[in-house]
């Protein structure tokens, strides 16, 4: 199950998605499909067809966007305890003597940066309430592989 959790900079991307659709994209699309349909006979006309069936495309994301813009609760702060992982938190990890930086986001978010990941996957939900010096372990792809928190911290 997915969680409602966005950043104030995730909803504010997946807000102006939205408007940029609304306002610049769909209008585009829409004026295709009119002139498309002004040359005639729509059952063969593929510019038509093609124009249709990314209109819909487009209405369906600003439908999944406007339900779920509805749905998200933004966090705006941090937690009390700043030293535990919780929702916004980066964590710098130990694996294996390498480091690697992580920020626990929303579902909706975090594909928008290459060190952002869900606040659903496996290594988020096991990294919740830990502090720095604590170990993790996650079964990947029949492999154990252990975790040390190095360092917990937030950015407003």
């Amino acid at each position: 199950m997915k969680s409602n959790y966005i950043t104030p900079d995730g909803e504010k991307i997946l807000r102006n998605e939205l408007r940029h659709l609304w306002r610049v994209v769909r209008p585009e699309w829409t004026q295709r499909v009119s002139d498309a349909a002004k040359e005639g006979d729509r059952s063969e006309n593929a510019e038509y067809i093609y124009s249709k069936k990314k209109l819909r495309e487009i209405d369906r994301r600003v439908r999944y966007l406007t339900k779920r813009l509805e749905a998200i609760e933004v966090v705006t702060r941090v937690p009390q305890d700043q030293s535990k992982v919780y929702f916004g938190a980066w964590v710098d990890l130990d694996i294996d003597g390498d480091k690697i930086s992580y920020r626990l986001v929303g579902s909706d978010e975090f594909d928008q940066h290459e060190s952002y990941i869900s606040i659903d996957s496996p290594l988020a939900r096991k990294l919740i309430g830990k502090s720095a010096g604590e170990e993790i372990k996650l079964n990947i792809a029949d492999e154990i592989k252990t975790y040390t928190i190095r360092e917990v911290y937030y950015s407003v």
